[in-house]
């Protein structure tokens, strides 16, 4: 006859009450898939040292797994197509795709996944490896969540802002011209601004 060990059921209870939260929390997080019809991936560089030249991507996809309720992230991912880099100017965007910045010929994609994270009141710094012509890079963007909201087609939407700076050269983007007065041309930092919305997967 077995004896009956009181133990036992304080055993029990404690792995209940840790291991619970933790398949709670991983059941919270959903998948939410990058809206480009609302989503803006652009960037803008110095031009000669007096102005400021823009562009965005046209063509990207991307998934976020989070729990939009607690503001917690697991993974970010995203695909941009380098062929679809757009600054108004037929002439300058063939540019950017030849060999001299973005070769996408050769390097079709860039990619970024996210690493790591920290919040300090509303704001985020994200680390995450950004890849271009092959090299990748960590880079750091900091932005905040702009919160969740139903659309009426009952959609659950959520949106973020973000920016960063990254060097160009650091990613093969080695074209440079000198001006008169010792300036580039083309600067070498370019700061990437975005405004993200994505939709939550059906059924998550």
């Amino acid at each position: 006859m077995k004896r009956f060990n009181l133990f036992t059921p304080f055993v029990i209870a404690m792995a209940l009450l840790f291991v619970a939260p933790a398949t709670q929390a991983l059941a919270e997080m959903a998948k939410w898939n990058l809206d480009k019809d609302h989503t803006t991936i652009g960037f803008w560089v110095k031009h000669m040292v007096v102005s400021k030249t823009k562009g965005k991507f046209l063509d990207y996809s991307g998934v976020v797994e989070m729990d939009a309720e607690a503001q917690q992230f697991k993974t970010i991912q995203a695909t941009i197509q380098t062929n679809s880099v757009f600054t108004d100017h037929e002439k300058r965007d063939g540019h950017l795709k030849s060999p001299d910045f973005f070769d996408t010929n050769t390097f079709p994609t860039m990619t970024y996944t996210l690493k790591s994270y920290k919040k300090t009141g509303d704001t985020y710094t994200a680390l995450g490896d950004l890849t271009i012509r092959g090299i990748t890079k960590e880079i750091t963007l900091v932005g905040t969540f702009n919160g969740v909201a139903k659309d009426p087609w009952g959609n659950t939407r959520a949106g973020f802002s973000g920016e960063g700076t990254i060097n160009r050269q650091d990613f093969g983007m080695k074209f440079s011209k000198l001006l008169d007065n010792g300036g580039l041309m083309v600067g070498d930092e370019v700061h990437i601004t975005l405004e993200v919305e994505v939709i939550k997967q059906k059924g998550e």
